[in-house]
């Protein structure tokens, strides 16, 4: 005779406790959606960047890719590599930085400057 074993738990009680669960998860999520929302750039790895505008109608590509309706470029980066991408749209090894950005910081008085992805090495 196999039986469930009984529980001394209310129904109210088992209600309210999964209402605890959902609440805490819903708050987990939303602070992390932030978390994402606050560290993401428009030029950020994974993310597409579509036409951005600076000040007035001035266009920030002005030579990858003109004829593109949008430049989407994808790449990937091995176990203890790294990669230093362009954020200037300046480089001439676009998606990949060429220190152009310098150039430009001086003419423009600006402080754009790469972004850098590294990988770590896999333990084995």
């Amino acid at each position: 005779d196999m039986s469930w074993p009984q529980n001394s738990y209310s129904t109210t009680q088992i209600t309210k406790r999964n209402e605890e669960i959902i609440t805490m998860k819903l708050t987990i999520i939303a602070a992390t959606l932030a978390t994402a929302t606050a560290f993401t750039t428009p030029f950020g790895v994974g993310r597409v960047s579509t036409a951005v505008q600076a000040e007035g109608d001035a266009k920030i590509n002005n030579m990858i890719d003109l004829d593109a309706p949008k430049v989407v470029n994808m790449e990937s980066v091995e176990a203890g590599d790294k990669k230093v991408f362009c954020r200037c749209w300046k480089s001439g090894t676009f998606p990949l930085c060429d220190a152009a950005h310098v150039k430009h910081n001086k003419e423009n008085d600006d402080n754009v400057g790469p972004l850098i992805v590294s990988c770590a090495k896999s333990e084995e």
